[in-house]
């Protein structure tokens, strides 16, 4: 147990010592680095030829030249006045800023528009509605007034099919398919004999209203 014990002081001992006769080749190699200084030309910054051809075009615009009047000022060979926009394109800048950025006037009577604009039209649409709410009993009787006159033209034209079936069975002996030429010429037939009697009965009526009228104004 000794033993080892002395040993690991052994260790450490030597440990610290080697690193003792280190740490000094390294300080002095430190204090001796003299790294390369970085290449910045402050004194004559870069200022691009637009009138060469390798100039590239983005730096050959305002928005370039705005940059470099920042950077170096009047350094840079830029005059102030051409930062400044023209009368146009100030327009333009204030028309966007305008639309873009109103007053908090022209935003309040936005809203207020917009608040008047939807009450508008929530009242036509109430509107709308109590006007439709008023039709729909109207709308509901003559729904039920269709209905009823539509099952009775159905049952009209039921009875009209089975009396022609009846008189076409008595008239030939056997049931005929409605659908056949047979069954249609005698329907065509029965039609021209109806409407012979309708023709013959508003006459008989019309000579009759005449001569009741022709007695009353005898007496």
């Amino acid at each position: 147990m000794a033993a080892s014990l002395l040993s690991k002081r052994t260790a450490l001992f030597l440990g610290v010592s080697k690193l003792n006769s280190f740490l000094p080749a390294v300080v002095q190699q430190i204090a001796n680095y003299n790294p390369r200084p970085l290449w910045l030309n402050i004194k004559k910054p870069y200022i691009p030829n637009k009138e060469s051809e390798e100039t590239p075009e983005w730096q050959k615009t305002e928005k370039y030249e705005r940059k470099l009047f920042g950077r170096y000022g009047s350094a840079s060979g830029v005059e102030p006045a051409k930062l400044w926009p023209s009368h146009a394109r100030l327009e333009e800048l204030m028309a966007e800023e305008k639309e873009w950025h109103p007053p908090i006037e022209v935003m309040l009577e936005n809203i207020a528009a917009r608040e008047r604009e939807k009450e508008r039209k929530r009242v036509e649409r109430e509107k709308i509605i109590a006007a439709n709410m008023a039709k729909m009993p109207k709308m509901i009787a003559d729904w039920k007034k269709q209905k009823r006159e539509t099952k009775q033209k159905q049952r009209e034209e039921k009875t009209r099919r089975d009396k022609l079936l009846a008189e076409a069975r008595e008239r030939f002996g056997y049931a005929l398919d409605p659908r056949s030429a047979k069954f249609k010429e005698m329907v065509t037939e029965i039609e021209k004999e109806e409407k012979k009697k309708r023709k013959l009965l508003k006459r008989r009526k019309r000579e009759e209203e005449q001569g009741t009228a022709a007695a009353e104004s005898s007496q």
